[in-house]
Parts: C-alpha cells; sequence; structure tokens
C-alpha cells in the first residue's frame, strides 16, 4: 500500500457477516465499500452479478471487497454521480 493510503482499507471483524464473500483471503477482505456503489449502475456495474425476481442479487460478487479494487471504483464516482443526477431529474438509468 503506498504510504498515506490508509483510507483505502477497512476491515470490520466484529460484524457478525465478515468476511460476507466467499474467495477472498480474510486479511485482504475490504470492508469500505460495504454497500457497493457501483450497485447504482445496474448492469454496467462490471461486477458478478444477477437479476432475482427483478432485484438485483450481488451476492456472487467479491469485486468492492477486494483490496485492488478501490481505484478502480472511486474511478468510477462520475458515472455514479451522473446515475444519480438522472434519477432527481426524474429520468431512469440505462440498463445497457
Amino acid at each position: 500500500m503506498d504510504k498515506g493510503g490508509h483510507y483505502r482499507f477497512f476491515q470490520h471483524r466484529e460484524c457478525e457477516y465478515f468476511p460476507c464473500h466467499a474467495g477472498i483471503a480474510q486479511e485482504d477482505f475490504n470492508c469500505l465499500f460495504c454497500f457497493c456503489p457501483l450497485y447504482a449502475l445496474g448492469r454496467r456495474c462490471g461486477g458478478s452479478f444477477r437479476y432475482a425476481g427483478g432485484v438485483k442479487d450481488c451476492s456472487a460478487c467479491a469485486f468492492p471487497h477486494r483490496r485492488e479494487s478501490y481505484a478502480r471504483i472511486v474511478g468510477r464516482f462520475d458515472e455514479i454521480a451522473a446515475v444519480c443526477a438522472r434519477s432527481d431529474a426524474g429520468e431512469t438509468a440505462p440498463e445497457h
């Protein structure tokens, strides 16, 4: 980790769900994005998800919990802000 970048990683080991996704070593499990900010991007989030009964199910996706995903998630904040702006304007987000 680069010097001064401690804000990129957080673990809440006392959480009753820790670790909430399989496939990541506990020492590398990042809780910072407990609720994935990319969820709002719908099908364009880039994660491993499925739709079940019209609801996006991300239980098989560990992308936001990987230590190395921080920069990629933060790098998409402009897209997330655009979805929020469209929502505030009463428009719907595209589902490509």
